[in-house]
């Protein structure tokens, strides 16, 4: 498998998942308690994450760093409305 289809499969497996991460990563620890959701993965091998709180964060997508939620438990600790969003509202 070449390195794009590799980087095409994590894609498929973490995009839009909910997610926490793994406390016992010590520069993830600031957000602990926090559930994010996976935008996508990039060429590099990172989630871009979005934590509720308007920012993206990239974390290594991997179960070494984060873990994945149900679905149903993922949307309902999850309440963002900020950024992310398929269609925005419009301002004004």
């Amino acid at each position: 498998m070449n390195l794009f289809a590799s980087m095409d499969e994590l894609k498929r497996q973490w995009t839009d998942q909910y997610v926490t991460v793994k406390l016992e990563r010590p520069e993830l620890k600031r957000f602990a308690g926090i559930v994010g959701r996976v935008v996508t993965v990039n060429y590099n091998g990172r989630a871009l994450i979005d934590f509720q709180d308007g920012g993206w964060y990239d974390i290594s997508a991997s179960d070494e760093f984060l873990t994945k939620l149900d679905e149903a438990e993922g949307k309902a600790k999850y309440k963002n409305v900020n950024s992310a969003q398929t269609i925005p509202d419009k301002q004004g």
